[in-house]
């Protein structure tokens, strides 16, 4: 397992950009909308791990809620796995609790599934299963 990516939640793609920009880094591909989630994803790739900075495309959407109660920042953090099913029974087994019963579609062709954060110490926990096992290129935004 390896971590696949830092999602930020911003009102605003371009405003959230900005520091990445700053830093030199660059959008590792067009913005992509995440209809399950409903969110617009802008991914910057740093080595094999991306940042992913998510803007509600609607009003109920979690990262819509999430920027209400919290406003922006940190969201959560993605770990890639190669098989999404089996690492969510074995983790279900470990008395892991998802915030769904199924994996759902994420950002470029990847099936995810998040974790309870109160399982996860506090923090808001994907699992991300790439097509075919591919390099990182991101989760839900979700």
């Amino acid at each position: 397992m390896q971590l696949d990516h830092v999602a930020i939640a911003t009102p605003d793609l371009d405003t959230g950009s900005a520091p990445y920009l700053a830093l030199g880094l660059h959008p590792e591909g067009p913005d992509e909308d995440v209809q399950t989630q409903g969110v617009r994803v802008r991914a910057f790739e740093v080595g094999e791990t991306l940042i992913e900075l998510l803007m509600p495309t609607r009003s109920d959407s979690p990262i819509a809620a999430y920027l209400e109660k919290r406003g922006p920042g940190l969201h959560h953090t993605a770990y890639r796995v190669a098989d999404l099913d089996a690492e969510m029974a074995r983790l279900r087994a470990e008395g892991a609790r998802f915030l769904s019963d199924a994996p759902t579609p994420g950002r470029a062709g990847t099936r995810v599934a998040f974790l309870h954060p109160r399982w996860g110490a506090g923090t808001l926990i994907e699992l991300v299963e790439h097509p075919h096992g591919g390099a990182a290129s991101g989760g839900a935004g979700g």
